[in-house]
């Protein structure tokens, strides 16, 4: 078993502690795109990281990154409740370093508590993300019991099949660096599944369009919330090294090339199409689709890739939130599925086009291949065959329990939306 690294742990914590703040950050988000009205999403993100922290100590961190049950689901009682209770044995949480950060694994010497805190925040902010399609419609109360289960199953059985190296889509070779799909995607998909039960039970109340939430811009909690976003990405990508080594800072320098030429790429051809300053929320817009885009790639390539990625952004956040907004079934004014189910899943394909393996080697990826753009040939096909595959698989668990879940929420406090007019 190997050593507990001190260099290792503190840098993880520390970008543990830089996830953290961006879920709340999210409510800083919401409020500063659809005005104080929205005040209370807040407290729905402040919810969302204590509801994380107890359920992901008290069973979720197993079923995610615990050894997998054929590849699935990480065995629920690997480590015991709450990281093993009241233990203080070495395989515990107060000296053992976690079963796959060994040198079988990882080899990067993550104690129990460090991954832990890390995963747990990565679990915290997803929900956030989801979360921005409630728009007070959906009943706190609904949300909260939706936010177990989450922490469950919903975040959990994709991170156990592509994070965990016992899970199923990562040994055919599936990898997505910090969530594109984990995260992002998933996010995204499982937000389609609430304003889904949301639009079917506002169709029973009479409704034949969904009511609209439309964007109030309040520009000092607007700029508050892309501040501290984009401060917490670096614990956010940087972190996902799981070391602090020269790739962490490779990545340090792919993420934050990515957001700014995705901004200046979202303003430059919002310009073009209408002749006029795009404004903050584009400014906004365009620095967090370039976010999302390198999550899943940015330990995998390099800076000029990056500077493509985020070129590409703009052109594509754009697209999305015109074909988003053409629906007339739900609201996502804060672009959970332009910005964050379209990224997502693009920046995980780019995964078979932008790869270098000489990068990828370094974030503990060795077996990666080159993507298609550097030569990767049938490999690189092959990588994308598996990309796509994760794409569906993932999109279908996630989509299905969801809804299920919200439906079964529905059947027991008659209906998940709040009463309005």
């Amino acid at each position: 078993m190997s050593d507990v690294n001190l260099i290792n742990n503190l840098w993880v914590i520390l970008s543990a502690l830089f996830v953290f703040i961006m879920t709340v950050s999210v409510g800083f988000l919401e409020v500063g795109e659809l005005g104080k009205r929205f005040s209370n999403s807040l407290i729905k993100t402040l919810l969302i990281t204590g509801i994380a922290i107890f359920v992901m100590a008290f069973i979720g961190f197993n079923t995610a990154f615990a050894p997998t049950i054929h590849g699935i689901i990480g065995n629920p009682f690997y480590n015991g409740l709450f990281l093993s209770g009241f233990s203080t044995n070495s395989s515990g949480i107060l000296t053992g370093v976690w079963w796959s950060m060994t040198s079988n694994y990882f080899n990067t010497g993550l104690t129990t508590g460090t991954y832990f805190l890390f995963e747990a925040a990565f679990a915290s902010v997803t929900l956030a993300l989801v979360g921005v399609v409630a728009l007070h419609k959906m009943k706190l109360k609904a949300f909260i019991i939706f936010a177990v289960i989450y922490f469950i199953l919903i975040w959990n059985l994709p991170a156990a099949w592509i994070w965990n190296p016992t899970g199923w889509l990562y040994l055919m070779g599936v990898r997505d660096f910090a969530g594109g799909l984990v995260v992002h995607g998933a996010a995204g998909i499982a937000g389609l599944a609430i304003v889904l039960k949301i639009w079917q039970e506002e169709k029973k109340k009479g409704f034949k369009i969904s009511p609209k939430v439309l964007p109030s811009i309040n520009q000092e909690w607007l700029t508050l919330s892309i501040l501290l976003l984009w401060v917490g990405w670096f614990g956010f990508n940087p972190g996902s090294v799981l070391a602090f080594n020269n790739e962490a800072l490779v990545v340090v320098i792919t993420t934050f090339l990515a957001a700014s030429t995705a901004f200046l790429s979202t303003m430059g051809f919002k310009y073009w199409e209408t002749r006029k300053n795009p404004g903050l929320l584009y400014t906004v817009n365009g620095i967090l689709v370039g976010l999302i885009i390198i999550t899943p790639v940015a330990g995998f390539i390099s800076p000029a890739s990056a500077v493509i990625l985020g070129f590409l952004g703009g052109p594509l956040y754009i697209a999305g939130e015109k074909f988003f907004d053409k629906q007339k079934w739900f609201s996502d004014p804060v672009g959970l599925f332009p910005g964050h189910l379209l990224g997502g899943i693009f920046g995980l394909v780019m995964v078979a086009f932008f790869t270098q393996n000489a990068f990828a080697a370094v974030s503990g990826n060795s077996n990666l291949p080159n993507g298609l753009l550097f030569g990767g040939g049938f490999a690189a096909i092959q990588q994308l065959g598996l990309e796509i595959l994760a794409v569906i698989v993932v999109g279908v668990l996630v989509f299905v329990i969801s809804y299920v879940t919200l439906w079964l929420i529905g059947l027991a406090m008659d209906g998940i939306i709040t009463d309005y007019d």
